[in-house]
């Protein structure tokens, strides 16, 4: 069965041994992240901290730090399994004569069975504060120097005020006092596009905050979905049933009805306040910059709520797990509209857009910057700073093959190329706020017919009959 809350997650982890409990008093202000640092980092469990300090609630951190408990998340289905089922699912092409239409009524009855569940009693409702007080929530400050309390791991949901659409985006939000909060879109998301659009019509934004809901629903948040593709389908989708949805109390909003906590309220046009610093992903403070204030008008929780927060900083953290998973569940996507990739990689090293591996099956010359190019114009792929295209023997999953062939295989001059274009928020070394350049290096052997005359060396290999040969006499030697 799905997991149908935080709770039965929190409570699965436990019996598997992947969450240990903290009961001391610690605090919210470093102290919780100093301790899910350096457990994360060291590839421990999700923690649980019982009593913090100043609080009423417990908070829970690392509940994805690990290829565990990703697999857990999804039903002991490991990514690459998520993966090919979402290549099924894209696929599914519209029936075109009615025996194509007969043939198709199983899956899109299966996948009419994966929309959104509307209820009317929910846990994430139990109580609602008309009257709300941010100052409840356990909020963590991670590093010294950010510039207060985040919530780390909300599920912003907004509607795109002409279409109704609406989008689930994971963005940080300072709180700034009781009743304001900051929120750090940027502006490539779904969030700061329906807020522009609302800003043109003169109209303020309706805005929730759910915090704790599923842990495939909360994964959903984080996955960077085609555009088209509902959040909460794709939610059902990786749950195996749909995920159950509320009203908001205040809003026209409708949130996960399993939530621990949610957040309800409106951005008001042409109203900015300084944000930040805050300690990011990137292993860099983030820096202080204007961004819209949501103002809240309620808050409702579980009678006993937990809250959920994820700590960034210096890789590796909880998000390398993450974002491995989307890695895995998204190659099946980009090979369907570029098939000769081979496998892709991008490693925690590069904290994801920074730098990014593929290999190929090289075809005609200038194959490889066809793809770098091509990768570049694939939505938040345009982020990727730097893309190492090599042949498709070279296992892109192996840090130290990727620098060994890289290092061996490209002549600076002929084989790096540069792009300009939009580059991720959080980049502070591209000249101007949100936009840059790319570099893409050319990886694979040389052809003649791209101007290389000289013979190309074949790599070192031992004859197979002597590897099987002391393959064979290996125990007998003694060396272990």
């Amino acid at each position: 069965m799905a997991l149908k809350d935080l709770n039965q997650f929190i409570q699965l982890l436990e019996r598997e041994g992947e969450l240990k409990r903290i009961s001391q008093t610690i605090s919210p202000i470093l102290e919780i992240t100093e301790i899910t640092d350096r457990v994360c980092k060291n590839g421990g469990p999700a923690l649980f901290f019982e009593k913090v300090e100043g609080h009423l609630f417990p908070v829970v951190t690392n509940l994805f730090g690990s290829e565990r408990r990703m697999r857990l998340t999804f039903g002991g289905r490991s990514p690459d399994e998520v993966g090919q089922e979402f290549e099924g699912l894209l696929e599914m092409e519209p029936p075109d004569t009615f025996w194509k239409k007969i043939k198709a009524l199983p899956n899109l009855l299966q996948l009419s069975k994966l929309f959104p569940k509307l209820v009317t009693n929910a846990p994430c409702q139990e109580v609602v504060l008309k009257e709300p007080d941010l100052s409840l929530l356990p909020a963590l400050q991670c590093w010294p120097e950010d510039g207060g309390r985040f919530i780390t791991f909300p599920l912003v949901i907004t509607k795109d005020p002409e279409t109704g659409k609406r989008n689930i985006g994971m963005y940080r939000l300072q709180i700034f006092d009781s009743k304001t909060l900051g929120v750090h879109w940027h502006p490539h998301k779904g969030g700061a596009q329906h807020f522009r659009m609302a800003e043109r019509r003169g109209e303020r934004l309706e805005i929730a905050v759910a915090l704790g809901p599923d842990p495939t629903t909360l994964y959903s948040a984080t996955a960077p979905l085609p555009e088209g593709i509902d959040e909460w389908v794709f939610a059902g989708f990786l749950k195996k049933e749909p995920v159950e949805m509320v009203k908001c109390t205040s809003l026209s909003l409708e949130v996960p009805a399993h939530s621990q906590f949610v957040i309800e309220g409106y951005v008001e046009i042409e109203e900015r306040r300084m944000e930040g610093p805050f300690g990011d992903h990137t292993g860099f403070y983030s820096l202080p910059d204007l961004y819209p204030v949501m103002h809240v008008k309620a808050l409702t929780h579980r009678s006993d709520p937990i809250f959920p927060a994820t700590i960034v900083g210096i890789p590796p953290m909880e998000d390398a797990f993450l974002g491995r998973a989307t890695e895995r569940i998204f190659l099946p996507l980009i090979k369907m509209q570029l098939p000769e990739i081979i496998n892709l990689h991008m490693p925690v090293e590069g904290v994801f857009h920074n730098l990014v591996f593929v290999s190929i099956d090289k075809r005609y010359p200038g194959h490889a910057r066809k793809v770098g190019y091509a990768l570049w114009g694939m939505g938040q792929m345009m982020f990727s700073k730097i893309i190492v295209v090599f042949d498709r023997e070279v296992d892109v999953q192996n840090l130290s093959e990727c620098l060994w062939m890289l290092g061996a295989n490209i002549d600076p001059k002929r084989d790096i190329f540069f792009s300009e274009g939009p580059v991720d928020a959080l980049d502070h070394a591209s000249p101007f706020p949100f936009y840059g350049s790319k570099m893409g290096i050319d990886a694979t052997k040389k052809w003649p017919e791209e101007g290389f005359d000289r013979p190309w060396p074949k790599k070192i290999e031992m004859d197979p009959r002597v590897k099987q040969r002391i393959d064979d006499l290996w125990k007998s030697l003694g060396l272990g």
